[in-house]
């Protein structure tokens, strides 16, 4: 096997790479008998890139050559290339639609079409492998939480643009309000946040993580608007969330740009690339949480866990760790993409974290501060997803 056969392979047994030696990826059968189980090729991968069969897995019990050795277990569908096309993003290269921020979407992906984003294939194939090896099944739980927020903008009415709109909108009072006191600003809901996330984080201990993704953008566009990171307001943030524990990750520019790289990463509006993928690498970022559809809540890349990123342009096994968003608050909800109540978002959120839990997998919620108090349900729904995961 080569390197990237090898990782899948021990992706799939959850790290145990000592059980990797009794796994062959071959379809030569003069080699099966030196397994325990044999995954046959189907030549796709390294060589073309085609949508997989996603039916039954197909699995044969066969006597081996030599005497005095259990039988062999043959798995005919190919569940390493399969495994490979997911977690690389492979699916993205054969098609050319994008939404209008230039996103592939769920409703463009195989499985999405087919609603299947809330079953992780992988996480069943695992599943599959470890038994035919006769291996103990990881236990149910959490392997970890990690509760993200995009911090897109601090306040509504901090910027001279949001505070004459302010003035504009008949909401002088409050535009006035927040002048005063940032704390003042509806879009200043960080205290609210950090109380929420601190109940899980000090029941969970090292299982629980609180990230903010701070903006390094120029400001332009959709990008905008644009925080001065040298200025007293962010200054009062910073200081804020690292004192309550909370760890800070770059959210990079809607256009691409990577300003000042850091370990922790999430590209704004969810827009990255391949290539911007390969970028992140090369940057030095080693963790990304970008990995979810806009349009759907679920399992985009099939695989309740964090798995190394494949480039399928090129082949390659990068350093970049790719931790799969669950459930972003703006694809539920009806100024959203799903157009769910917030019984149907909390039974959808229900279902995901217990597919997670099954599989010892992880879960990453999206919770944007400015949709706290906005008039929608985020602010209500986000402690009960919180009680849900403790």
């Amino acid at each position: 096997m080569g390197d990237i056969e090898r990782y899948i392979v021990e992706f799939l047994l959850y790290g145990n790479s000592e059980a990797v030696s009794q796994v062959g990826y071959t379809a030569n059968e003069e080699e099966w008998s030196h397994y325990k189980v044999v995954i046959v090729p189907s030549g796709h991968l390294r060589h073309d890139l085609v949508r997989p069969d996603l039916g039954r897995v197909e699995i044969e019990k066969r006597a081996p050559i030599t005497n005095n050795l259990s039988p062999i277990t043959i798995i005919k569908t190919d569940i390493v290339y399969n495994t490979f096309f997911f977690i690389s993003r492979a699916e993205e290269l054969l098609t050319d639609e994008r939404d209008e921020h230039g996103r592939f979407a769920a409703r463009y992906s195989m499985l999405g079409r087919k609603n299947r984003l809330q079953i992780p294939l992988i996480d069943e194939y695992a599943r599959i492998l470890m038994k035919a090896l006769e291996l103990d099944l990881p236990a149910p739980g959490f392997s970890h939480i990690y509760l993200t927020h995009d911090v897109d903008t601090i306040a509504h009415y901090r910027h001279l643009r949001g505070f004459i709109g302010g003035l504009l909108r008949g909401q002088g009072r409050r535009a006035w309000a927040a002048q005063k006191d940032i704390r003042r600003d509806p879009a200043y809901t960080f205290p609210w946040l950090i109380k929420q996330d601190s109940k899980l984080v000090e029941s969970q201990e090292s299982k629980v993580d609180s990230i903010y993704f701070i903006k390094h953008t120029r400001g332009r566009g959709y990008d905008y608007p644009q925080y001065d990171l040298r200025k007293r307001d962010y200054r009062y943030l910073e200081h804020e969330l690292t004192a309550s524990g909370a760890k800070l990750g770059l959210h990079s520019s809607y256009y691409g740009e990577i300003i000042d790289p850091m370990p922790l990463h999430r590209s704004h509006y969810l827009r990255c690339s391949i290539d911007q993928m390969q970028r992140l690498a090369d940057a030095g970022i080693t963790d990304d949480f970008t990995i979810g559809f806009p349009d759907a809540a679920g399992f985009r890349l099939q695989t309740t866990r964090p798995v190394r990123w494949i480039n399928p342009k090129t082949y390659t096994l990068t350093s970049l760790t790719l931790h799969p968003l669950t459930v972003m608050d703006v694809t539920l909800s009806n100024a959203g993409y799903m157009h769910l109540s917030e019984d149907e978002a909390y039974f959808l959120c229900q279902q995901l974290f217990d597919k997670i839990r099954q599989y010892q997998g992880e879960a990453v919620l999206l919770w944007h501060n400015s949709n706290i108090g906005s008039g929608t349900y985020h602010r209500d729904l986000y402690p009960k997803l919180l009680q849900l995961l403790q």
